[in-house]
């Protein structure tokens, strides 16, 4: 009994490692990062601060967001502060009857920075002023009026393209949880299942596919994360796809396949990834978007097949049943791809035979005398 709990956890850890291994997470997130980069490299972040800020978290971006703002309203309310304070119209001044400040009723810090907000977002409640007394708040007023659009443009459209990105799109397109290997139109298949939940298309998408697995070359070279192609097509192609229901996607086993010396009893033994990509474009903001998933060996079900997803109501509309989406069904399926070819050889061979019917087969007779 120790024996076999000891077993069943050494096998749950070799599994959870496994698992966290892989490159592309089910939900499409990239599991990388980059170590030792030079402090030149990392100056490219600002350089390109665009994507930067697109990028950033939702929490991320607010705090810039608002710290943008709150602390250019102080860094000017304490510059107004300066101005007032330089021209003696603070009220610790005495300033006399007949004194004309650069700006009216500032009294001190606060009332300062209650200026300076109303200048950046052009409130205009008519209480505090510039006069023509000081050409520094003059000027002072031109490059906060001017700074504060660029702040204001910068932020707001940053939030806007965030909440446009086709990224988000991108959520609403799923695969299925596992893919399966079965019989298809004769030939050994990699089938995986696709969806959009949303009615509106996805302009001229294509599917392909990435197996990253560990190589060693002729040269003994150790390649971690070599990439192989992996050619995904439906019964109708794979480039520009009528995506408006759910869709199996299969991939070919033939020879030329990287699971052709793969079988049903050695495909856990693997060490590979299966990544797979959907690339197309939103019909509504023509923005491009792409859409990945990956499948470890142990989410490769051998010998099974999805359950029917379609049919049709008597009313004549046809109703899609999510809750088959990922359910599989186990068939009759070849144990290896060079199996179902031999089978398929050692047939074609067959048919080439040729009966001849004027062939009599004759059998010698035993005879007691020998002759010397």
């Amino acid at each position: 009994m120790f024996n076999y709990l000891r077993k069943r956890f050494a096998r749950h850890i070799a599994e959870r490692s496994r698992r966290r291994a892989r490159l592309v997470s089910k939900d499409g997130r990239c599991n990388i990062e980059f170590g030792n980069v030079e402090e030149q490299s990392r100056f490219v972040f600002l350089i390109d601060i665009w994507t930067t800020i697109l990028d950033l978290k939702w929490r991320y971006k607010m705090t810039i967001f608002i710290s943008a703002f709150l602390g250019s309203w102080f860094l000017f309310g304490l510059l107004w502060y300066v101005v007032a304070y330089i021209h003696q119209d603070l009220p610790e001044f005495n300033p006399s009857i007949n004194h004309t400040p650069c700006v009216e009723n500032i009294n001190g810090l606060t009332s300062a920075f209650l200026f300076s907000l109303e200048t950046q977002v052009t409130i205009g409640y008519g209480f505090r002023c510039v006069t023509e007394q000081c050409v520094t708040a003059i000027f002072l007023l031109i490059f906060q009026s001017i700074l504060g659009v660029i702040i204001n443009s910068f932020m707001c459209g940053a939030i806007l393209a965030k909440i446009s990105r086709s990224k988000n799109r991108a959520k609403t397109i799923t695969f299925s949880k596992n893919a399966v290997i079965s019989k298809r139109a004769g030939k050994l298949c990699l089938l995986i299942r696709v969806a959009n939940l949303k009615k509106s298309l996805l302009i001229g998408s294509h599917i392909y596919g990435k197996l990253l697995k560990t190589t060693i070359t002729p040269e003994g070279e150790t390649i971690i994360l070599d990439q192989v192609n992996i050619e995904f097509v439906v019964d109708a192609g794979n480039e520009n796809l009528f995506f408006i229901s759910p869709l199996t996607i299969y991939h070919v086993i033939d020879k030329n396949s990287p699971f052709f010396h793969m079988a049903a009893e050695t495909i856990l033994q693997q060490d590979f990834e299966l990544v797979v990509f959907l690339d197309g474009t939103v019909e509504a903001t023509s923005a491009t978007c792409q859409v990945r998933t990956s499948y470890i060996p142990e989410e490769v079900l051998w010998g099974y097949r999805f359950a029917p997803i379609v049919s049709k109501t008597k009313e004549g509309k046809y109703r899609v049943d999510f809750q088959n989406f990922s359910k599989t069904v186990a068939v009759e399926t070849p144990h290896c791809a060079f199996c179902l070819y031999n089978e398929k050889e050692t047939k074609a061979k067959e048919k080439k035979g040729y009966d001849n019917p004027g062939f009599v087969m004759s059998e010698a007779g035993e005879t007691s005398d020998t002759q010397m």
